[in-house]
């Protein structure tokens, strides 16, 4: 049986990626070295990018009060420890809609870890990572895609580079649309760019990933050249997001542009770039969609992020992207 007779009629979007638990301190500004300093409080909470993006994709298709009634199918695929981080991870992901039947629970690794310090005058965060269980994840894993296949995956750099490099030799294979969020940026071989539909970058991997200066990416008017030097790679759709500039876009079968961010307070920039992915792959596997209107909509989504703490607990249901 072929698997366009058994796939459902929603699109699935498979994440597939890190899961780490958050340990998160606010303080008032970040200290210096060898100094200490009170935080002003402390969170733990559910996190990765991984994480993050599944949980956006569950939470901006679909209302709280309604899981099963969502605009896609969203899967997680991952690994997580046999502990209690694992645990609460898994809780939180399931609890938004999220089929977890792709996450491995390993009995010799621990679950990931990110300890983040946040700037609450700024919003800005500083973060370290502990790979754990999510470096446990293996190319020979990927070598061919499940049935059904999903209509869009989603990658980022949080498992093994090799890992990431086999899923997209198999969705080109397979011929499944991949989104790229390259984070954090390490130098890729050109086979990571041939075919790929979507790539997501903020200015600092833009540098690392283009060999552009960041004088360069700061200057509007060199973005399309930035842009340019992906698309020469084999990239359909480029998306560069600059912070409280906006994102430029650029499709190398239709438009670009600069879409301006929009003015929020910033309370916590933590997941904000997740949340922007998330919303954006959603109204990509719409079918037909504009860009600059799937830009649009995945800046409203951050906007709503950025407003609030933590990580997938400051991301926005559905019902809320409209509201004030």
């Amino acid at each position: 049986m072929s698997s366009q007779s058994i796939a459902p009629t929603l699109p699935i979007i498979a994440v597939i990626g890190s899961l780490n638990a958050d340990l998160t301190t606010y303080t008032s500004r970040i200290p210096n070295g060898g100094e200490t300093l009170h935080a002003t409080s402390f969170k733990v909470g559910s996190g990765g990018k991984g994480g993050n993006q599944a949980c956006a994709c569950a939470k901006l298709s679909r209302k709280p009060d309604d899981l099963q009634n969502g605009s896609a199918i969203i899967k997680m695929i991952g690994a997580v420890g046999n502990d209690a981080h694992g645990s609460m991870l898994l809780q939180d992901l399931q609890s938004t809609g999220i089929d977890t039947s792709g996450v491995a629970i390993k009995n010799d690794v621990e679950t990931g870890v990110a300890v983040i310090l946040v700037e609450e005058t700024s919003g800005e965060n500083r973060i370290l990572l502990s790979a754990g269980a999510n470096y446990s994840l293996t190319p020979t894993q990927f070598q061919a895609l499940p049935l059904p296949l999903p209509s869009l995956i989603i990658l980022q750099l949080e498992i093994p580079v090799s890992a990431t490099l086999e899923i997209l030799r198999a969705a080109r294979t397979q011929n499944v649309e991949v989104l790229l969020n390259p984070a954090p940026a390490v130098e890729l071989p050109g086979e990571a760019y041939t075919g790929l539909a979507h790539l997501v970058v903020n200015e600092t991997e833009a540098v690392i990933l283009s060999g552009c200066s960041a004088d360069e990416i700061e200057d509007d008017t060199k973005l399309p050249a930035v842009a340019e030097v992906f698309h020469g790679r084999g990239v359909k759709n480029v998306l560069l997001t600059l912070g409280g500039r906006g994102v430029f876009f650029s499709s190398s079968s239709s438009s670009s542009g600069l879409v301006k961010a929009k003015k929020v307070e910033v309370v916590d920039t933590t997941a904000a770039g997740d949340t922007f992915v998330g919303a954006y792959a959603l109204q990509v596997v719409k079918g037909d969609v504009d860009i600059k209107a799937a830009v649009l909509t995945a800046n409203a989504a951050a906007a709503k992020t950025i407003g609030k703490r933590g990580a997938q607990t400051s991301i926005p249901w559905a019902n809320e992207l409209n509201s004030p």
